[in-house]
Parts: C-alpha cells; sequence; structure tokens
C-alpha cells in the first residue's frame, strides 16, 4: 500500500468534507468564466469534482496516483486512471488540481508537471490550482489530531520545518478476528512561493487569489493560461 493509498483509507476521518465542497464549489464558479467542454481533474480523488462537471454537461476525465481512489471512481462510472498525465491522450479546455496536489511535489518535479500541464492545454485552456500559503502549512496543518469509530482508529502527527511538512498517518482497523490491522506512512508536502509560478516557460499566473478555507489566509488559488494565448481577463499577478 502507498502513502497515498493509507490517505485514502484514512480520508473519511480526517473531517475534510466540508472544506473539499467549498473548494469544489470555488472552481466551479471560476470555470464558469471559460467555455468548458473537456476536463481533466488531475488528483481526482474519488470522483467529486468529476460528478459535479459532468452535471453541467462537460466531458471529464481523471488521473490519481491512489488505485484505491482510481478503483471507487471506476465503480461509478467515472473515467479515471492512475497513471501519469504525460500519458493522458488529447488536450483538454481545462485542467484543475484541487486540494494541495501541487504541494506534494518538490520543485524540480512540479516544474516538470507544470510543463506537461502546459501541453495538455488546449491552446485558449485554463488550469486552476490551489497551494497551502506558508501560514497554511506552519499554523494550519502543522499539530496532531487523532478520530475514531467502532471499527477504526487514526492519529495523524504533522511538522513543519524547513518549507517540508511531514505529515505521519497511523490507521488501526478491526478485523473481523477483534484484532487490530495497523497501517502507517509519511506524507510529505512542500511550500511554494508565488514567484516560482511566474516563471514557468509555458504557463502564464494570469491571476492569484489568497483565501481562508480553515484559517485566514491559508490557501492560494492558482489560475493558468498557455503563454501567448489570449487571456481573455486581465492579469491580476503582482510579484511577490
Amino acid at each position: 500500500m502507498t502513502n497515498l493509498d493509507l490517505y485514502a483509507k484514512a480520508e473519511h476521518l480526517l473531517g475534510i468534507e466540508e472544506a473539499t465542497e467549498a473548494l469544489y464549489d470555488l472552481y466551479r464558479s471560476e470555470l464558469d468564466d471559460y467555455k468548458v467542454k473537456t476536463l481533466l481533474d488531475v488528483g481526482c480523488g474519488r470522483g467529486g469534482f468529476m460528478r459535479r462537471m459532468i452535471s453541467d454537461g462537460v466531458k471529464c476525465k481523471g488521473i490519481d496516483k491512489s488505485a484505491v481512489m482510481v478503483a471507487e471512481c471506476r465503480a461509478l462510472g467515472l473515467d479515471a486512471s492512475d497513471g501519469e498525465i504525460s500519458e493522458v491522450e488529447g488536450k483538454f479546455d481545462a485542467i484543475v488540481s484541487i486540494f494541495d496536489v501541487l504541494n506534494f511535489m518538490p520543485q524540480e518535479e512540479l516544474v516538470s508537471f507544470l510543463e506537461v500541464i502546459s501541453q495538455k492545454l488546449e491552446e485558449d485552456g485554463v488550469f486552476i490550482a490551489d497551494i497551502n500559503t506558508r501560514y497554511g502549512f506552519s499554523d494550519v496543518a502543522e499539530g496532531t489530531m487523532s478520530n475514531d469509530t467502532q471499527k477504526e482508529f487514526l492519529s495523524v502527527d504533522a511538522v513543519f520545518e524547513n518549507d517540508e511538512l511531514h505529515t505521519k498517518f497511523t490507521l488501526f482497523e478491526k478485523e473481523e478476528d477483534g484484532r487490530y490491522t495497523k497501517y502507517q506512512d509519511t506524507i510529505v508536502q512542500y511550500f511554494h512561493k508565488i514567484a516560482l509560478f511566474q516563471k514557468i516557460p509555458s504557463l502564464k499566473l494570469v491571476d492569484k487569489q489568497t483565501f481562508s478555507l480553515y484559517d485566514t489566509e491559508d490557501k492560494t488559488l492558482l489560475i493558468f493560461k498557455k503563454k501567448g494565448a489570449n487571456h481573455g481577463k486581465s492579469d491580476k499577478v503582482s510579484s511577490v
């Protein structure tokens, strides 16, 4: 089991349903400004956002590195895979990466990822993603929490230092014979400065919006267009 599969097994114990729905509403509102007929959801999870967009008449495809998440998407009849974005065929009017997906990549990997994103966008396509602010990491994500049900117990311990958040997940699941199976792994997330996104060769950061998801200004929404494309909106980004 990969660390992201462990996250998938424990996600329902994290209490993030309300925050996830708020992000879905924000992304959906932003995409209303564009004529989106095809969408790729990178880090699609269980497919909640794809289901929303499909209900709006958008053709959606999802990819996720968790086989557990992808299996649940497919069980719902969604077009999802656990491959790399470079392996996805075709181009899309919109690509999204919702809920910290970019923070799971170290800088070098992130820059390469964004270059591939540009290749998968239609000429006037849009890429939208959210990242944690430094405050979001140090004052919101860092710390400990636990939750349990009759059959499960989850402990989470997160430490932020040197611009990295190391989160240890420990999950106990009760088996039919009454014994518990223990799963444990650590997920690393990386803080990224806005200046990094302003230097991507093939994408132009046309808008950024810092907002409060859990606490004061803990998230930033990033909106990109292909460089050279007709952006449609006036740029709203200042150097940080």
